[in-house]
Parts: structure tokens; C-alpha cells; sequence
């Protein structure tokens, strides 16, 4: 698969990039046309720091952030992030006056959960969610569901790709957007015309990487 990987840059800073690789992909919750390889993004320190000064400037002087939850493995960014919030001055209004950086498990019955301990990092906390892709928007809507079970309130929502502008109201902040994809294409399994027409799937896919079928 990695000799059909096309490396893209962001229109907005073009020291980001990833690689996508086309194909017929599932993930959880739909089938795509193309994999997007997020991992050196995701674990170079250069390239997780250029993140994380992308996504500052949405919400430098603007909004208040006690606690970032990091999914899909974006916690290199998500510490980053709550460094760049802090240098631009952000006041945090829990009594350490410092920024959280945590990460959701998932259990037995596939929901999102914190532990006790990492529990009072959410509870009347501003939280901003950090993840890698949002596509179909459940992996967000799950995500919020369980930062408000907890006591949390959203204080904002980014993402390093995302399909949307919005998810059921709520504003996604991304890096890459699907201007930077033109030809990308999520759909529901049941209507995936390369199953349609017989074509079997390349690998299951989903923010950590992929697996060859």
C-alpha cells in the first residue's frame, strides 16, 4: 500500500502534510476511499509543535481551556497545545492555573470512560477535544456525551482532518479540510459502490493506522 502513498500539504501551513493512500477502506463506522497516514504528524516533535501552533490560533484570546481530552493518539499535539495556549497567555480557572492533557478509555461495551482519578480533570472543567480524523462525526458526538456525563463543558472541538465544518451544531476546527482531498468519499456500508461492484476491501483502517486484509 505505501508505494500508492501521495503526500499532501495543508493549504493553510505547508510544513503539515500526510500521506493518503487510495483505495477501499472500512473504519468503524463507514467505508472511505482514501487512508490518510497521520502518524509522523502525529509523533514527529517537529511537526506535532507546527500543529499545535495551527490549531492555537483558533481559540487564542477567545476561549477559556482547563483540560484538553486527546483521541486517536494525538496526545504529542495535545501537549504541545496546551503549551502554546499557556505562552499566549490563556487564564485557566482551575486552582493549579495550568492546562490538563488526558486521554479517554474505552470499555467492554465499547463507551468512552475516565477513570476516578483522571475524573476531577473534567468535572466543571472547559474542555477542548483533540482528535486525529472526524468523518461521520460519531467518534465526536460519543466524545462530547462523555465530557458532559463527567461534568465537563466543551470549550471547543478540533481536529487534524475533518470532513465537516460542523457536527450537529458544534464548530470543528481542522487542519486539513476536504479542499485539500477533492476526491475523498466516506459512505455508509450498506451503499459503498466498490462493494457494490465486488470490490473487496484493501485493509481495516481507523486513526492508529491500518490493518491488510
Amino acid at each position: 500500500m505505501e508505494d500508492k502513498a501521495i503526500k499532501v500539504y495543508s493549504q493553510y501551513n505547508n510544513f503539515l502534510s500526510v500521506k493518503i493512500i487510495p483505495g477501499h477502506f472500512a473504519t468503524n463506522h463507514s467505508h472511505i476511499n482514501y487512508y490518510m497516514d497521520m502518524t509522523t504528524l502525529k509523533t514527529r516533535q517537529s511537526m506535532a509543535l507546527a500543529a499545535a501552533k495551527s490549531i492555537v490560533h483558533e481559540y487564542v484570546n477567545s476561549t477559556v481551556v482547563d483540560t484538553i481530552v486527546c483521541m486517536d493518539g494525538t496526545d504529542v499535539i495535545g501537549a504541545y497545545l496546551a503549551e502554546e495556549l499557556t505562552a499566549a497567555g490563556f487564564m485557566s480557572m482551575n486552582a493549579h492555573q495550568t492546562i490538563y492533557v488526558i486521554s479517554p478509555e474505552m470499555n467492554s461495551m465499547g463507551q468512552l470512560v475516565f477513570r476516578d482519578n483522571l475524573q476531577p480533570m473534567i468535572r466543571n472543567k472547559h474542555v477542548l477535544l483533540l482528535l486525529a480524523t472526524a468523518t461521520t462525526g460519531r467518534t465526536i458526538e460519543r466524545a462530547l456525551e462523555c465530557i458532559e456525563y463527567y461534568g465537563g463543558s466543551v470549550a471547543g472541538v478540533s481536529s487534524l482532518f475533518s470532513a465537516a465544518d460542523e457536527i450537529n451544531g458544534v464548530e470543528i476546527h481542522s487542519i486539513f479540510k476536504l479542499d485539500d482531498f477533492p476526491e475523498y468519499q466516506t459512505y455508509p456500508h450498506t451503499e459503498c459502490p466498490y462493494c457494490k461492484a465486488g470490490q473487496k476491501l484493501d485493509a481495516i483502517v481507523n486513526s492508529y493506522g491500518y490493518m491488510k486484509l
